[in-house]
């Protein structure tokens, strides 16, 4: 697909996913290209976390459309679709966990539209959905070496709940990949 997108004001929309989900997902790059891996430092902004250089590398997760088909339409998740200009760009799929929190099951952006405010729309959808839900906060899980999505999710107000260092060790021994877990709490409402 080619994305031609209005350089001085794209204009973001964002709805909930509709039978065009999974053919845009077969249709489009999500992946992003790894320079480094940080090293997660719950004291300090994302920017001060010192970062290991690799040769880098394009990383991709496998995104299968039919793993959240039973969540469009049911009453504890959802699926959002995001468009620039009118033409689908990225995606989140959100649920409540068993903890409470609504739980980021997945958010992607097509390489080509990144850097236009998708993401945050889709988070502040999120967000929305959570508050309506009545739900505490926003739970999501994202690696060191995603080190883009770990600056918006600070900048969007979340904060670093946890940090495992052996959870892709299964998929590669010798992996540097560690998952950070985000939270975004919300203030109780009296």
């Amino acid at each position: 697909m080619h994305l031609v997108i209005n350089p001085q004001n794209p204009e973001v929309s964002v709805r909930l996913a509709d039978e065009g989900f999974a053919p845009y997902v077969w249709c489009n790059d999500f992946s992003f290209e790894v320079r480094a891996y940080a090293q997660v430092d719950l004291h300090t902004r994302v920017d001060e976390w010192p970062l290991h250089r690799i040769t880098p590398y394009r990383k991709c997760y496998g995104i299968d459309p039919d793993e959240f088909a039973s969540y469009r339409g049911a009453p504890d998740s959802a699926v959002f679709m995001a468009y620039l200009d009118g033409q689908a760009v990225g995606h989140v799929v959100v649920s409540t966990n068993w903890n409470g929190f609504a739980h980021v099951d997945e958010l992607a952006v097509i390489a080509g539209a990144r850097r236009h405010g998708v993401a945050r729309s889709l988070l502040d959808v999120v967000r929305f959905w959570s508050h309506k839900k009545k739900l505490p906060g926003i739970m999501l899980e994202t690696q060191n070496n995603n080190i883009g999505a770990c600056r918006l999710y600070e900048r969007c107000g979340y904060q670093v709940g946890g940090v495992d260092h052996l959870r892709y060790r299964g998929i590669d021994p010798q992996t540097a990949e560690v998952a950070i877990f985000w939270y975004l709490l919300f203030e109780k409402q009296a």
